[in-house]
């Protein structure tokens, strides 16, 4: 078999690699204040990470995207979207950073081979960024976009996590600077994933549709079938090149059309983001170093463990005790 399908006849196209669980930020959704991280020797080398994404695109796969925590933080990150960026048959190569590192690092990547970047964006006021982050510096993070932009990325998009009572009152100030900078938008529904300290989901949830209402009180939005292979659905505006994107887990479950796994830091290939099928490719990197064929084996064989869907909830209930950056989303 050439290809991934699973039980469902849903065909793997998308991996999502996450390359450390290490993050220079501690973002209230994503992780606690104080975390333990994983020791190094547990976490894929990037030899392994290489092999896992070549494993990967000769089974079909057709987009990768490296994930953390935040993948700028791992120490020889230029070395791996070089190796990956070479690979053939990828067709969209893309990275999710917070964009702190980017102006170090943004034409390194660009000249790898990477086609996109999704930037992390939650709010455009350093007081409420730092309350967000706990830790990062928003004019790091707005430069890293500009780099970005001057590296020449096909299109460099910004995620928006939005809480109510939060940051939801900035939505329209997001999209008037994505257009500005002449860039995409995604408005993302919080994950119940790790059980958080710093606020009660049940209470900071908002949905893609009260976004989305908010956004063509202003700016009417036209339907786009422009697909990224990710779950996110576009819309234009007619007076700009920016896309609006909505990844709405709980109130649009996108599971049927599902074409994504995703490959843990450690080395766990997880079917589900919300749910915690899984099985182990570390192993069979480590018994069969540099051999292909075992690896493959073990991802064919995994494709009868991916579900037919997540089951999020809004009223605060934890389904899954891993944190987001465990997996990089």
């Amino acid at each position: 078999m050439s290809e991934l399908i699973d039980n469902f006849q849903r065909r793997i196209r998308y991996v999502r690699i996450s390359v450390t669980d290490r993050c220079d930020f501690r973002c209230v959704y994503c992780m606690s204040e104080q975390m333990t991280f994983l020791p190094r020797s547990e976490v894929l080398s990037i030899e392994e990470l290489s092999q896992v994404a070549q494993a990967f695109t000769e089974l079909g796969v057709e987009k990768i995207r490296l994930t953390g925590g935040e993948p700028l933080v791992r120490r020889d990150i230029d070395k791996l979207v070089s190796n990956i960026g070479q690979l053939d048959g990828l067709k969209d190569f893309t990275m999710t950073t917070n964009g702190a590192q980017l102006r170090r690092y943004a034409q390194q990547l660009r000249e790898g081979g990477m086609t996109r970047l999704n930037i992390s964006l939650d709010s455009l006021r350093h007081d409420r960024f730092n309350q967000l982050t706990r830790t990062g510096n928003l004019d790091k993070v707005l430069d890293g976009i500009r780099a970005a932009r001057e590296a020449g990325f096909e299109r460099v998009k910004l995620n928006t996590v939005v809480l109510k009572g939060r940051n939801e009152d900035e939505v329209i100030d997001l999209v008037e600077f994505a257009r500005q900078e002449g860039v995409d938008i995604s408005f993302i529904e919080e994950m119940p994933l790790g059980d958080v300290s710093d606020h009660g989901r049940e209470e900071t949830f908002c949905s893609s549709d009260e976004v989305r209402d908010r956004i063509e009180q202003h700016y009417p939005l036209l339907p786009s079938t422009e697909d990224s292979l990710g779950p996110s659905r576009y819309y234009r505006m007619a007076d700009s090149h920016s896309r609006i994107g909505f990844i709405s887990p709980h109130t649009h479950n996108f599971c049927d059309s599902c074409n994504r796994v995703r490959v843990t830091a450690e080395g766990r290939l997880l079917l589900c983001l919300g749910n915690e099928h899984s099985t182990d490719l570390r192993e069979v990197l480590r018994n069969h170093p540099g051999e292909m064929e075992p690896l493959k084996e073990r991802i064919r064989d995994a494709m009868s463990l991916k579900p037919h869907r997540h089951h999020f909830t809004t009223d605060g209930d934890v389904q899954i005790v891993r944190f987001m950056n465990m997996t990089g989303g």
